[in-house]
């Protein structure tokens, strides 16, 4: 296999970016790497990328989910639900990525994304 996924980051949803961004900035002390105003937040997690997700940008429905970066989304989808995963949306077009929301045969949902 030579889409070898790596885990880009985790994402946690938010009806407030910006109250969240402020906990986690001056609470946590984490560093803010990128905000895309109340749609999503990036912190530098220490190897990953702990992100915030707004309601714009909620695409797990409000669970918490790990994020996996992968070089085609749609390949990793078919490859993945022949394996026993549920899709639950796309692959489709974010504003800054291709993505697609699945659950894993517990039922946990997770994210597969690559660049545009």
């Amino acid at each position: 296999m030579t889409d070898l996924p790596r885990l880009g980051n985790v994402l946690y949803p938010a009806q407030d970016v910006e109250q969240a961004v402020a906990f986690y900035r001056d609470g946590l002390g984490l560093t803010l790497r990128f905000q895309d105003g109340g749609r999503y937040a990036a912190f530098d997690g220490g190897g990953a990328t702990f992100a915030i997700a707004g309601p714009e940008e909620d695409v797990t429905g409000g669970a918490p989910a790990a994020s996996f970066k992968v070089e085609d989304v749609a390949a990793t989808v078919e490859r993945l639900t022949a394996a026993g995963a549920t899709l639950v949306r796309g692959p489709e077009d974010g504003p800054h990525e291709v993505r697609a929301v699945l659950r894993d045969p517990a039922g946990n949902p997770f994210v597969l994304y690559s660049s545009r």
